[in-house]
């Protein structure tokens, strides 16, 4: 099952949070307090996303963390990167080295069409729009996302 963790899910939470009020400057304890991720995570989290430079912080008195950029240019595929590290079906799809059975594989090509859909379709979707606070530029609408989710298993 294609499934983020928890941590890359608190991440987006967090990521919303600051995305909704760009500009300000918010503490660690201020993000856990309003977004109700204890503390020990959300600090956790804030340093990765520091280090994948979504993310700026300052020290001082009024110090805190804030988007790195707005969060129409965060996409959720960066997002994920940062967290998760790229997305990678199969390990053919990873485009890491060989396969022992690559010369023999019929659906290896069609796994790196699907990792690439999946990766674009990551690409389109910014941080503003994961957060609600800008309408998608395109896509299938609540219905047709209902529809989809009852046809899961």
């Amino acid at each position: 099952m294609l499934r983020i963790s928890r941590l890359t899910d608190y991440a987006t939470v967090i990521l919303g949070l600051l995305a909704a009020e760009p500009g300000r400057m918010h503490t660690a304890a201020a993000v856990a307090a309003r977004t109700r991720i204890g503390a020990a995570t959300a600090s956790k989290l804030l340093k990765q996303l520091h280090g994948a430079a979504l993310v700026t912080s300052s020290r001082g008195l009024h110090g805190g963390y804030q988007l790195a950029r707005p969060a129409s240019e965060i996409s959720a595929a960066a997002i994920l990167d940062a967290l998760e590290g790229p997305l990678a079906l199969t390990d053919c799809a990873a485009g890491h080295g060989h396969c022992g059975i690559e010369e023999s594989c019929r659906v290896g090509r069609g796994w790196q069409r699907l990792n690439l859909a999946i990766r674009r379709s990551l690409a389109d979707v910014s941080l503003a729009q994961l957060a609600g606070l800008d309408a998608p530029s395109a896509g299938p609408g609540p219905r047709a996302l209902k529809a989809l989710e009852l046809k899961q298993p």
